[in-house]
């Protein structure tokens, strides 16, 4: 997505110009507490409760998971914090305890691998520092072995500046999750105004220094919905652009001035050194922190794989040439855009990716990544007729020789065996969408290597894809441009480019399903959401049809007091 200005009251209706002149997505974390003065994290958090960011937790494994939390203390040196963990909400059943330190170089946040725990065991823990206790968290762990059910929400895009953490709070509330994934934009970079205006930013100002990254992820970890998602569930997370910034790629940035915003590796380091700081993650790689793919596997059901696609290896983004009246400027796979060099994960992770799908011993392989996978096309046209022309080159449609390299581990190639069951999950774009995926899918002759839109003969996975949590999509009330894009790009099942919301993904070994849950808003606190649509991938089938909404799991754990 170009970079925004300060942003103008939006014109009822909207073009496909409006549309496709957007290619990305927008931000994350609104605070619904009032904002402190804030020169540094440290200075804010001086004047509130110790544990004023709350506690979460992450990257849950069978054995163990990490725990976070931040202490807010006036002092400036190191300080000791104790941690409980325990199977009952009221930490009187402890199976581990701990003891830490934290201090100023990690800007007082606190990480702890806690463990040895059991599998598929729901615990609840504290943190305690300095005569006061955090609030108590929830967290589980991974189970082993046959699994029945998985059962999770899928966020991203959630923007402080663009409203309130709404989705959030209903996240947190269904006790019956297994855990969070986030398909990044946790966070934006933009100043006051440059992109969203209904809650101020911390600082006010673009962010670019170390100082400047903790001080926005404090704002948002204040945010009281977003910690009671936090504090009730384990989160699986992946990072996308705006963790740094917009249109990132490996050597900069779509919102990087090189010189005048410093180095681009100096602001890349400060943006993963306050990620690493105040996300419950683990590091994939802690000899270069931007190789930050790495999965989980739940039991025999599902392989979690998440992908990075913008640090450690992605190639810069090409610009599109063409322009369409009424659609923009488009770009064929033609020149630059077929060169096999362009990269979006990079030859290591390919290779990873490769081996990690080809290797799978669950009935399901789950991809988590930032950018739509599906091809999305302006102007129609099959392979052999040229391919269309194509609408954001920030996507997987501005990689295709890459994309073909993980066709060919779908489709099965030198030998190997074809992979199936995979589902692709994608944020990114502040809508929904639901494909089937086909390299051809504008080719209706299956035999020659199409996709029959009637049947689903031809695709070889699914994707779906979630709205954001409060970053904006496209007004499409009477849902015109939706209807066009499905014309064009019969591989799509569901498209809905106006509301926010969240996705509830639940596996079993028989289907997963993807239900879209909607708020009625994000311009104000409120309690409404309602349910959108679902699709379903029956296994063995690679395509998805209709579905409904699934039942809660009964007799859940119950959520943290």
């Amino acid at each position: 997505m170009g970079r925004p200005q300060r942003q103008q009251p939006r014109p009822q209706g909207t073009t496909r110009r409006d549309f496709f002149k957007r290619s990305g997505s927008a931000a994350m974390i609104l605070a619904a507490v009032p904002a402190l003065p804030m020169g540094s994290a440290l200075a804010a958090a001086s004047t509130g409760p110790l544990f004023q960011h709350g506690v979460a937790s992450g990257d849950p494994l069978a054995d163990r998971v990490i725990l976070w939390t931040r202490v807010s203390s006036p002092r400036n040196t190191a300080i000791t914090v104790t941690y409980t963990v325990a199977t009952d909400p009221a930490l009187t059943q402890v199976v581990l305890r701990g003891s830490t330190k934290t201090n100023p170089s990690r800007d007082f946040t606190v990480k702890v691998d806690a463990g040895p725990l059991k599998p598929n065991t729901t615990y609840y823990y504290r943190f305690d520092a300095e005569g006061s206790s955090s609030p108590t968290g929830r967290t589980k762990t991974l189970p082993v072995g046959a699994t029945r059910q998985l059962r999770m929400a899928v966020a991203s895009c959630a923007n402080h500046a663009y409203g309130y953490f709404n989705a959030y709070r209903h996240i947190a509330e269904r006790a019956d999750l297994d855990l969070v994934m986030h398909l990044g934009d946790y966070l934006y970079e933009y100043g006051d105004g440059q992109y969203g205006n209904v809650r101020p930013t911390e600082p006010a100002t673009e962010i670019i220094t170390l100082t400047d990254y903790r001080t926005r992820h404090a704002q948002y970890k204040r945010d009281a919905d977003l910690q009671e998602a936090h504090r009730q569930h384990p989160w699986v997370i992946i990072w996308d652009d705006h963790e740094t910034a917009n249109d990132a790629y490996k050597d900069g940035a779509q919102n990087h001035t090189e010189g005048a915003e410093g180095t681009w590796v100096g602001r890349r380091n400060a943006a993963l050194q306050a990620y690493y700081e105040w996300m419950p993650v683990r590091p994939a790689d802690t000899s270069d922190l931007t190789r930050n793919h790495r999965a989980f596997q739940y039991g025999d059901l599902v392989d979690l794989v998440m992908l990075e696609e913008r640090l450690s290896a992605r190639s810069q983004q090409l610009q599109a040439t063409i322009p369409v009246p009424g659609l923009g400027t488009l770009f064929t796979q033609s020149g630059s855009f077929a060169d096999p060099a362009r990269t979006l994960l990079g030859a290591t992770q390919e290779a990873w990716l490769a081996q990690r799908l080809r290797g799978s011993a669950t009935r399901w392989r789950f991809l988590g990544q930032g950018v739509m996978f599906a091809q999305l096309k302006g102007v129609a046209a099959a392979n052999a007729a040229g391919g269309g022309l194509f609408l954001n080159s920030d996507q997987w449609d501005g990689y295709q020789p890459a994309r073909n390299r993980v066709y060919d581990i779908l489709k099965g190639s030198n030998g190997l065996p074809a992979v199936t069951n995979v589902v692709v999950l994608t944020g990114d774009i502040h809508s929904s969408w639901a494909a089937d995926l086909s390299q051809d899918p504008n080719n209706p002759v299956v035999a020659t290597g199409g996709y029959n839109p009637l049947t689903g003969e031809g695709s070889r996975a699914v994707e779906f894809v979630g709205t954001s949590v409060t970053s904006p999509g496209v007004p499409d009330p009477s849902g015109s441009t939706a209807n066009y894009l499905r014309s064009v790009n019969p591989h799509f099942k569901h498209i809905d480019l106006n509301q926010r919301g969240y996705m509830l993904v639940d596996a079993n070994p028989n289907r997963v399903v993807a239900e879209w849950w909607y708020v009625d808003t994000v311009a104000s606190v409120s309690h409404v959401q309602t349910f959108g649509t679902a699709f379903e991938v029956q296994d063995g089938s690679n395509r998805l049809a209709p579905s409904a909404q699934t039942t809660p799991r009964p007799n859940a754990p119950a959520l943290a007091p």
